[in-house]
């Protein structure tokens, strides 16, 4: 029997569990910005060289319209099921079954960049270990179990973990950026905030935006931890513009330090490098600044597992409550308060699909499909959300121009780009079968939203309501 989304829930979540911190971590934690220092750049590099840290502060910008909808909708609504929640009471549950469903395909597979990734990363530092074809298993599984582990003992405990390592990490990749620069002397130049190194030529900075974009994803994360912080319809929206800021400082002079440390007209040799950012640390600070890059790139997969943990297991409880998808995953732990049914659905998914995809790419290779996927996938209900503000404000007579019309269809218009340049022209195999899934994928979301609304629709009304 179907449940009703205004029915009581078997439990709740903690009020009042978490303050402004541990929710500005729950967002900051996606960016794992010493993973993107140590080695994730190379992707923006590639494109835009000398001119990245230019390209990394447009894609921060850029980003910080589509914090827009969290913001306006955290103010309104106080659901953990986040961007599916804001897409059901703007569009109904055709728009939040939508949302949910691309949002899963993000969920299934961005888990990637912590379960393979810190594979690959531990795999770059020793050789040997590459060799075996077996360790990155038990890593992965580590990795998983550590942010599960975490999450199901509670939201507060938690957060406290990413949140005081995240300060540290942040506190440790401004003062690297700091004495790299100092030591890099004259040869520091504001080029690579221009369009010098790409001799004028917008094309390949513009490409390099769409990569960085990405780097971004999950600042708007709080908002599935809202029914537990205190205070929320004030402190989510405080969070998400602080870790908005925060990433910012973190990616940001620190890419213009990378640059400048390796050169400004070499960065075609940083893009081919497969650790440049250690390189660069190492060369600057020595031993002991590249094992805490090390270490702080590790920890850094550990907060996003801990974080992705959180938010997912929400999403997918908040739509269990409503009784649109996951009906019989709906209920909290006695003691800790958390959707400990839902965090363990994700164990075992996330278990299988990683491992599989895994064995049959190896490690590295598995973790670029499963995350072709997961970006095309979170740029989708980026789409929906965006929308979902439009409709949503004018239907509570709200409605600014401005703020929910033209910020929104931007935003709409920016993902739409970046998803299409994510996948046209097809790459080559096997990543070129990820974006036929993603795309898949979307469409059957939709077909899934078609029917859910009309068999369901009339008792799914007051699905995504404020639980405050």
């Amino acid at each position: 029997m179907q449940q009703s989304a205004g029915a009581s829930a078997p439990s709740e979540l903690k009020r009042g569990a978490v303050g402004l911190w541990e929710a500005v971590f729950q967002s900051f934690s996606f960016v794992g910005p010493a993973g993107d220092v140590a080695i994730l750049l190379v992707g923006t590099a590639a494109f835009a060289l000398g001119a990245t840290p230019l390209a990394v502060l447009i894609a921060w910008a850029l980003y910080g319209l589509w914090m827009v909808v969290p913001l306006e909708f955290a103010k309104k609504i106080v659901n953990s099921g986040s961007y599916y929640a804001y897409s059901a009471q703007g569009l109904g549950p055709g728009g939040g079954t939508l949302a949910l469903w691309y949002w899963m395909g993000e969920n299934l597979t961005g888990p990637a960049f912590g379960v393979l990734g810190l594979s690959g990363f531990i795999y770059l530092l020793s050789s040997s270990l590459s060799k075996t074809g077996w360790v990155w298993i038990p890593i992965a599984v580590a990795t998983l179990g550590f942010g599960v582990l975490l999450s199901y003992r509670g939201i507060r405990p938690s957060l406290r973990y990413t949140q005081w390592t995240g300060f540290l990490e942040i506190a440790f990749l401004i003062v690297g950026a700091v004495v790299i620069v100092i030591k890099v002397g004259a040869h520091n130049t504001l080029a690579p905030f221009t369009l010098g190194p790409l001799h004028g030529a917008f094309a390949p900075l513009f490409l390099g935006v769409v990569y960085s974009v990405l780097d971004f994803t999950g600042l708007g994360t709080a908002t599935t931890i809202s029914e537990e912080v205190k205070n929320s319809r004030k402190l989510v929206t405080r969070a998400i513009i602080i870790a908005w800021i925060l990433s910012g400082l973190a990616l940001i002079f620190p890419s213009y330090a990378l640059t400048v440390g390796w050169g400004v007209h070499a960065m075609s040799r940083y893009a081919t490098s497969p650790d440049p950012g250690l390189i660069v640390f190492r060369h600057y600070l020595g031993n002991f600044g590249w094992i805490l890059l090390i270490l702080f790139t590790i920890n850094s997969y550990l907060n996003y597992m801990v974080a992705k943990v959180n938010a997912v297991s929400r999403i997918w409880y908040s739509a269990g409550r409503d009784g649109i998808l996951f009906k019989r995953f709906n209920k909290v732990h006695p003691v800790f308060k958390t959707p400990y049914q839902t965090t363990l659905l994700f164990f075992l998914l996330i278990f299988v699909i990683d491992i599989v995809a895994g064995l049959i790419l190896g490690p590295t290779e598995a973790g670029i499909w499963l995350l072709t996927i997961a970006g095309v996938s979170i740029i989708a209900v980026h789409i929906v959300a965006n929308t979902a503000l439009t409709v949503f404000m004018a239907k509570i007579k709200e409605f600014a121009w401005f703020r929910h019309g033209v910020i929104p269809s931007f935003a709409t218009l920016v993902g739409l780009v970046v998803i299409w340049y994510s996948v046209y022209p097809i790459p080559k195999e096997p990543v070129g079968l990820a974006v036929l899934v993603a795309i898949a994928w979307l469409v059957v979301g939709a077909v899934v939203a078609i029917y859910i609304n009309r068999r369901h629709g009339a008792s799914l009304k007051g699905a995504g309501a404020s639980r405050e």
